[in-house]
């Protein structure tokens, strides 16, 4: 209980700006939480797709594979499919990887979207609390002026104290957001990586069956 109103108290004695820094936390974990359980919805239907769809590449049921890649809406799916629907249509290996790059270059952003707003928070955050806290001091130095010279020294050591909430509660918010954005950031390299991955495959797989018909 003493915690919690320590907490009320200094969060109490910060001044306005606790406010908006307060309202950029509440917006950064929103979009964090939001990005991080879409994240790994995409991370785990991709592995389970991939899963399903490898055996079928190594093997050369391209049509199975095409069937159920058309008929799944991960991300891994869009991919392969764009290089299925090709396979056999298209010769040269650098006309299907084009065709790939394409679809990857519509999935990226998707993955991306909001994840840089979680950073910006945490600038904003930082900004505001620096901002209160010059605003606090500010004030701290004009009421100072006026008062008694006997008091002046504890006036302004108790004023400069809460001034500095702010830049402490700002702080406080923008660390934890920045270690979150960098976070989402590896999630959504991780998941970049592996449409590489199996991208690769499946045109060394093309590749490989149209060297066998070529040879045949």
């Amino acid at each position: 209980m003493d915690f919690f109103y320590s907490i009320v108290n200094f969060f109490g004695s910060g001044g306005l700006f606790m406010y908006p820094i307060l309202l950029v936390f509440a917006v950064g974990v929103a979009i964090s939480v939001e990005r991080y359980v879409t994240l790994t919805m995409v991370t785990q239907k991709n592995k389970a797709v991939w899963e399903k769809v490898q055996p079928l590449l190594s093997e050369g049921q391209f049509d199975e594979a095409r069937d159920m890649t058309g008929e799944d809406d991960s991300t891994i799916s869009q991919v392969l499919n764009m290089g299925l629907s090709l396979q056999g249509a298209v010769r040269r290996r650098e006309d299907i990887e084009i065709a790939m790059e394409e679809s990857m270059m519509e999935i990226v952003p998707r993955l991306e979207k909001r994840t840089p707003y979680v950073a910006l928070a945490s600038s904003i955050a930082t900004l505001l609390g620096l901002l209160g806290t010059i605003m606090g001091l500010i004030q701290a130095f004009t009421a100072v002026a006026n008062a008694n010279p006997a008091e002046k020294a504890d006036l302004l050591s108790a004023s400069i104290s809460v001034a500095m909430n702010t830049t402490a509660f700002g702080l406080m918010v923008a660390i934890p957001l920045l270690i979150i954005h960098a976070i989402l950031t590896s999630k959504t390299g991780d998941i970049v990586d592996s449409l590489e991955m199996a991208t690769v495959k499946a045109l060394n797989v093309f590749s490989r069956r149209a060297k066998r018909i070529a040879t045949a």
